[in-house]
This record gives C-alpha cells, sequence and structure tokens, in this order.
C-alpha cells in the first residue's frame, strides 16, 4: 500500500503501527533486521509503547533499518493499545509521555514527530499543552487527528480545534481525520492553520487519492483500478505468502470494490475463495 500511494504522489509514508516491546523482544531473539525502509524512504516508522527505554531502543532499530523519521504514536484509540498504556492513553500520562519523548530523541540522530488527538475527551483537551512539551524537547513535527481518544472514529473530524495547536508552536503542525478529497484538504488546511495534511482511512482501496487531491482530479479509469488492485494483491501474497496473504487481501480488495456496481457474485467470489489463482481471475473479469 505504501508503495502505490508513493507511486501516486505521497510526500512521505508512515510504517503500520509498531509494538516497540513486540519489535525489540523479536529483534533481541533472532539478533537480525528483517526488512529495510530503503525502499520505501522518505519513510517514518511509527512506533507506539509505554517504556521510555523500549521506545528508545525501538527508535534506534528503526533508524538503522533505514527509517527518515521517527513517529511515536499518542493517538491510537483502540481498547487494546490503550489498556496498554500507549497510544492515546498517552495523553492522560504527560509526564510519561514527555519521558518518551526525550528517550526517543536522544536515542536517535533522525527526526522524532508526534501522533497525537485533541485529548482524552471533550474535557482534556490537552493537545496544545502536549505539543507545546514535544517542542520544547525536540520533536520536529506533530500531527493532530481532529478527534478525541472517546470519539473514537465517530462524528466529525474537528479541523479547527487543530488550530490552537498551531498557535501554541512552531515546528510543522499536520491536519488529520476526513480528509478524503481536494475540498477536504483544503478546508482541513484553512480551517487549522496547519502546514500539511496526512491521509489515512481515506486511500483505502484508493491509492491514487493522494494525488486526486493533490491535483483535483477524478478517480483513474476502471482500468487502471483494476490493474492496481491486481497489482496490489499480488504484492500482498508476495510479502505474507498465500495463507495470511489471503485473509489481508480481502479487506483491501473490498476497500476497492466499495464504489463497483453489480458484481455481487464476482465479488463474493472475491471476498470468500481460497484459491488464489481463482481469486486472481475474478478481479481480472471486472467489466471496466
Amino acid at each position: 500500500m505504501r508503495r502505490l500511494v508513493k507511486r501516486y504522489g505521497a510526500g512521505m509514508v508512515f510504517s503500520e503501527m509498531i509494538a516497540s516491546r513486540m519489535m525489540v523482544d523479536e529483534m533481541r531473539h533472532s539478533q537480525r533486521h528483517t526488512t529495510d525502509y530503503t525502499h520505501e524512504f522518505p519513510l517514518a516508522a511509527q512506533i507506539a509503547g509505554c517504556e521510555p527505554d523500549i521506545m528508545a531502543e525501538a527508535a534506534q532499530l528503526n533508524e538503522a533499518r533505514g527509517a527518515a523519521m521517527i513517529d511515536i504514536n499518542f493517538g491510537c484509540p483502540v481498547k487494546k493499545v490503550v489498556n496498554a498504556m500507549a497510544g492515546s492513553a498517552l495523553m492522560r500520562e504527560v509526564p510519561l509521555a514527555t519521558a518518551i519523548m526525550v528517550a526517543v530523541v536522544k536515542a536517535v540522530k533522525i527526526p522524532v514527530s508526534v501522533k497525537m488527538r485533541l485529548g482524552w475527551d471533550d474535557q482534556s483537551l490537552n493537545a496544545p499543552e502536549l505539543a507545546r512539551i514535544a517542542e520544547d524537547i525536540g520533536i520536529r513535527m506533530v500531527t493532530v487527528h481532529g478527534r478525541t481518544r472517546c470519539q473514537l472514529y465517530n462524528g466529525d473530524a474537528d479541523w479547527t480545534a487543530v488550530h490552537e495547536v498551531k498557535d501554541t508552536i512552531k515546528i510543522p503542525v499536520i491536519v488529520n481525520g476526513d480528509i478524503k478529497t481536494s475540498d477536504d484538504a483544503k478546508n482541513a488546511l484553512k480551517k487549522s492553520g496547519a502546514d500539511g495534511v496526512m491521509i489515512g482511512r481515506g486511500a483505502n482501496g484508493r491509492p491514487w487519492a493522494l494525488q486526486q487531491i493533490i491535483d483535483n482530479t477524478l478517480a483513474p479509469p476502471r482500468a487502471e483500478i483494476k490493474s492496481v488492485m491486481i497489482e496490489h494483491y499480488d504484492m500482498i501474497l508476495s510479502h505474507y505468502g498465500i495463507t495470511q496473504g489471503i485473509k489481508i487481501a480481502r479487506k483491501h480488495m473490498g476497500w476497492y470494490l466499495q464504489n463497483w456496481d453489480n458484481i455481487d457474485s464476482i465479488k463474493g467470489s472475491i471476498l470468500s475463495e481460497q484459491n488464489p489463482d481463482m481469486i486472481r481471475k475474478s478481479i481480472e473479469s471486472l467489466m471496466t
């Protein structure tokens, strides 16, 4: 997915959220780097956790793998992450969040950024405070998702609320949340005063979304979309293997097919078939 969105104009891509403790334990045990990021440069490796020393070590490992930047996650609202005192839980634990940022900034030579939400809930909108602390520590960029943790992904992202963060700090601020079109990007930048936009879920099934937003163009022709689907499918199976790859590919293929009309039987085959060759044939049979 990262390779595809880079092709379509992404200025920087971010890794999937990496559990720092798990990564460090795995690397200590195997004593080898399983992947490198040089072919996806510039890539920011996003790390999550609650132990400053472990977060620092994970940052060093990702720097060694070729990351251009380390991104600390203070924004993930998922219950499993929050219950482990990571992600957006750290917005309620400012001293611990501060210790993590200090440890990570000291551990690496590459820039460090932070992704956060507006706060834990509407009564604790402390993103400006945390952003100011981050800037003082040496964090080089802050991304703000315009929702609180308690909102999860419900309601609308409040781009205007991000403006208070922008008014508080001098380092670049990136606005995130509900940005799917060129108009969304323009409105988000205007309301937030941010220096750039981050696209997340808006690119699901639309790796060309970045190009659409930048150039204010229509989606590519169906023939190109089908070609991208096949390429994406093949890359997933190549990376993860057949068994796991088929399962992972289903959600991506489902996102691609959301706006494809009159394909119920083909869609059912693509999302339930176990034979990878049959799935590929079903994708190829889509009318363009």
